[in-house]
């Protein structure tokens, strides 16, 4: 089986193990995802099946979106409520405080990756070397956040849930535990989940009972999403039948014999019957080159 399953992951569980639980589903041994859940967080996760795994890194659209809710007052190891509690603080801040501090974080900002996340130094990820008290020295990145908007606030409570739309790499936790910093009463993020990645919102998306459903009645086949539906953001070539033979095999195509936009970068190229048959790569030269070749079968 080819293509996407757009996931609603649900909690409690990891990434590899919601992947798995579709490779079974689907009875297809190669799937892979787009972007770690924590266990705790729910929603959107891009799972792809089969051959389009080779098309993961080419996705034109990292950017995520999340619904978030977080507490004010208490700091976690892991700066979500799933941690140890570290400390507890007196909150002074006004819900307008929060409110005003949250602006602060727009646009690009730089974050350092928790410990308690999937980033590899060394060649080990950083929550194995958590689980065993290490700390060890990491390199802020730079992540955009594009908006966020408060949609509900306690001041008596000191707990608040936001929308977030960022770039990929946005760590939330970070976020909210930089803004606990910020207020000078700490944070922590209670409830996440994401509404949106690589294109697709969480109205696209089936959850695992769902999609066991189904594999039982036969329908799966409705809910698999063809891979070039992710790879929208790149503008179209239409090929002759030879054409799309040779490059299918590996070959390279003369522009002078296509009509294509007069622009470089990454095309969908699409053989004579409308079939998707893979990403191709427009350079400086004169020819079309293969950048990932497509098998449906």
């Amino acid at each position: 089986m080819t293509g996407i399953i757009i996931l609603d992951k649900p909690k409690n569980i990891t990434s590899f193990g919601a992947v798995a639980r579709v490779r079974r589903i689907c009875s297809e041994k190669k799937c892979g995802h787009t972007g770690t859940l924590d266990p705790m967080a729910t929603g959107v996760m891009t799972v792809m099946l089969g051959n389009t795994t080779r098309f993961t890194e080419l996705l034109p659209s990292h950017d995520k979106a999340y619904v978030a809710s977080f507490r004010l007052g208490t700091i976690t190891d892991t700066l979500d409520i799933t941690g140890t509690v570290l400390e507890t603080r007196q909150v002074n801040s006004t819900a307008d405080d929060v409110e005003a501090a949250l602006k602060c974080f727009e646009g690009e900002i730089s974050q350092l990756p928790p410990m308690y996340s999937a980033v590899s130094v060394n060649g080990q990820r950083l929550y194995e070397l958590a689980r065993k008290g290490i700390e060890v020295e990491r390199k802020p990145r730079s992540v955009t956040v594009y908006s966020i908007e408060m949609l509900s606030r306690s001041e008596e409570s000191g707990e608040y849930e936001i929308a977030v739309e960022c770039s990929s790499g946005t760590y939330i936790r970070t976020l909210i535990a930089d803004l606990g910093e910020k207020l000078g009463c700490g944070a922590v993020l209670t409830e996440l989940r994401r509404t949106k990645a690589n294109g697709f919102s969480i109205e696209n998306a089936v959850t695992l009972e769902q999609l066991e459903a189904a594999a039982n009645d036969g329908t799966l086949d409705s809910i698999v999403t063809p891979i070039d539906r992710a790879l929208e953001g790149y503008p179209v070539i239409r090929v002759s039948a030879a054409q799309a033979k040779r490059f299918s095999n590996g070959g390279e195509l003369d522009l002078q014999r296509l009509k294509y936009p007069r622009m470089l970068g990454l095309f969908r190229i699409y053989d004579p019957e409308n079939n998707f048959i893979g990403l191709g790569e427009i350079g400086t030269g004169d020819s079309l080159g293969v950048k990932r070749v497509y098998k449906g079968e």
